[in-house]
């Protein structure tokens, strides 16, 4: 199963921070989050949130194995 991090806001509104989660792909892993949890599915659409896919920041979708670990990012902010 893979690892799925979330921080900042998107681990305030889930209720959760890691949990293991079993999906082919970074698509289908946030197609379900969003399912379980329409709010969460909502943050996860958000502008600016990116995704991690064992450490490197993905864009679009990638396969992932049994050891991946998945973060999902909220926007940065700073000055």
């Amino acid at each position: 199963m893979a690892r799925v991090l979330l921080f900042g806001r998107l681990s305030d509104v889930a209720g959760w921070r890691s949990r293991e989660v079993e999906s082919p792909s970074v698509h289908a892993l946030r197609d379900l989050l969003s399912a379980e949890d329409a709010r969460l599915g909502e943050a996860l659409a958000a502008p600016g949130v990116q995704i991690a896919l064992d450490q490197t920041i993905v864009r679009g979708d990638a396969a992932l194995s049994l050891r991946s670990e998945v973060a999902f990012l909220p926007p940065m902010s700073g000055g």
